[in-house]
């Protein structure tokens, strides 16, 4: 596969926006339904719960506190070591979706030891929260480093929107807008799929049910390409 000019990841046709798409949305919904609402994958609707805190305090808040620093800290040590990969050489895509398994593995190790989970505050409630939370920070900073040019795959409100102004252009006769399309829609219907399929796993297998997303990040490992 070849590279685009800024240094991101061609994806092919859409297979691997959708693949990560269909991750974030299942390890999202899983970990919502398993950790008591809480949002792995992007920090707007921690925020959110954290607000509604404040006039309905909860047990449930310190899980919410504690995942949003350790989401920066992934971002910004995914941020640390693909300057480090890249400046020597080595496969810093690739290396962040073996970090991204190794901590999903650790989480899921976690929430199934200590399942069922009954309480926020328990440190195994937290400790699986957080292990999965750092995991989607370095889907999402690989994502903002090494695939600009790429759909998000792990929040959908900005492909959704641009999704519809692409739509609007085709209607309006523009032809290009319609490659476009396609580039943001694969994510978006993949993130919904994964979602469903997210919460019937939890259902059937709990925490067991994150071995689909690790069998994905291990298929990605083995088959994207390098960015320049």
């Amino acid at each position: 596969m070849g590279c685009l000019r800024n240094g991101a990841v061609p994806l092919v046709a859409p297979r691997v926006g959708a693949a990560l798409g269909f991750l974030a949305g299942y390890v999202d919904t899983l970990c919502f339904i398993g950790l008591f609402g809480l949002f792995t994958a992007h920090v707007t609707g921690n925020f959110v719960l954290i607000g509604r805190a404040l006039v309905q305090p909860s047990d449930e808040i310190l899980l919410k506190l504690l995942v949003f620093p350790v989401f920066v800290l992934g971002v910004a040590a995914t941020r640390v070591l693909v300057l480090r990969w890249r400046a020597g050489g080595q496969p810093a895509l690739r290396f962040c979706l073996l970090l991204q398994l190794a901590l999903l593995v650790c989480g899921m190790a976690l929430g199934w030891l200590g399942a069922p989970l009954t309480r926020a505050g328990h440190v195994l409630s937290l400790s699986t929260g957080m292990l999965c939370a750092a995991a989607m920070a370095v889907q999402n900073a690989a994502g903002k480093l090494l695939m600009g040019r790429s759909a998000a795959t792990t929040v959908m409100t900005g492909n959704v929107t641009q999704l519809v102004i692409e739509l609007v252009d085709v209607l309006h006769g523009d032809a290009t807008a319609r490659v476009r399309c396609a580039a943001l829609l694969w994510p978006v219907l993949a993130f919904a799929a994964g979602a469903m399929a997210g919460a019937l796993a939890f259902m059937r297998f709990g925490f067991g049910g994150l071995l689909l997303p690790c069998a994905v990040l291990v298929w990605l490992a083995l088959r994207v390409a390098e960015p320049a």
